[in-house]
């Protein structure tokens, strides 16, 4: 789940052209004789799907929306930052990163909250957190990686120095492991459980971090301005989707197959690892006074700093607009 390359590896260069495409196809401002579709950055992750799903059901015909599907979240995070992309699907880390370094943008929606899909894996031998010491642990340099093997190492009672950190890209996760060249690995979905089928095990999940690891939905603030009927028809039509996978589960796995090259069975066991929130969990988590995403940020947030994945933590008052989670057509 929610790192900076998740779905790396997926038609990088159709992205590549995308994105160049961009600028050429679409007027950079809103205007009152033409408006511009509200183009959202994605890339192949299970937590994304049903923004697909929503467009395979028709739920956005007829709409100014545009999915611009991408082969990595750095890429949509490239352009956020130069405009080109309006609003991006991202893990929470990487909007602190682009908050920092003064992106204007905010956080309107949670897609997903890692129930799981996120995961540290050990190999034979290695079978509890506590056989962690003095092992080749491979995690990627995010601020998610960081966090949840910081968790994991503080339940065994152990420090980043008891181990031996190895940076690795998430590319590479399933041929170190296979090779054994690390004894363990902070990943997340297709490679847990692609490795969990060879045999890995999980010593510790995201389900030990309720609610702390997540992606979003981030909107620069010109959309916000000129756009939050698009934003609101983009989050409807997701929440529409869930309802239909809730009712018409196999044909919803079967719609989401294409994308994520997996068979039914398979999107059905990585949505298990997810949680899709609804209209209220969404609310208590960026809607309100004291919303539960806030505490969670500021962690990151602190965290990051911590690690140099930022100079100077941001303040993070001001990254969620919970406008959206009091509406009744996203319900």
């Amino acid at each position: 789940m929610g790192l900076f390359t998740k779905g790396l590896g997926y038609l990088p260069h159709l992205g590549v052209l995308l994105l160049a495409a961009l600028p050429l196809l679409l007027p950079v401002a809103c205007s009152s004789t033409y408006q511009k579709p509200l183009t959202v950055g994605t890339n192949v992750w299970i937590g994304n799907e049903p923004l697909y799903l929503a467009r395979s059901l028709g739920y956005y015909d007829g709409s100014r929306l545009r999915l611009v599907e991408l082969s990595s979240n750095t890429q949509s995070m490239d352009a956020l930052r130069s405009g080109r992309l309006d609003a991006a699907s991202l893990t929470l880390d990487e909007a602190l990163t682009l908050v920092a370094e003064g992106v204007p943008l905010r956080v309107v929606w949670v897609l997903d909250v890692s129930a799981g899909a996120d995961a540290v894996l050990g190999r034979a031998g290695v079978e509890t957190l506590a056989d962690l010491r003095g092992r080749r642990i491979g995690v990627e340099q995010t601020a998610t990686g960081a966090y949840l093997l910081d968790a994991a190492l503080h339940r065994a009672g152990l420090t980043p120095t008891d181990v031996d950190i190895v940076p690795l890209p998430v590319d590479a996760h399933i041929e170190e492991f296979r090779k054994g060249r690390v004894d363990a690995l902070v990943t997340f979905d297709p490679s847990r459980l692609s490795l969990l089928n060879e045999g890995a095990h999980a010593l510790f999940d995201s389900r030990q971090l309720p609610g702390e690891i997540v992606d979003v939905l981030v909107v620069r603030d010109e959309a916000l301005k000129c756009c939050a009927e698009d934003i609101r028809r983009l989050i409807a039509g997701q929440q529409r989707a869930l309802a239909y996978l809730a009712r018409h589960r196999e044909d919803a796995l079967a719609r989401m197959t294409p994308r994520l090259g997996l068979p039914p069975a398979g999107v059905a066991q990585s949505l298990s690892g997810l949680v899709l929130p609804d209209m209220p969990y969404n609310r208590a988590l960026i809607g309100g006074s004291t919303p539960v995403l806030q505490a969670s940020a500021q962690r990151q947030a602190t965290l990051m700093q911590q690690h140099g994945l930022l100079a100077t933590a941001p303040d993070t008052r001001g990254l969620l607009d919970g406008r959206f989670t009091r509406d009744e057509a996203a319900k």
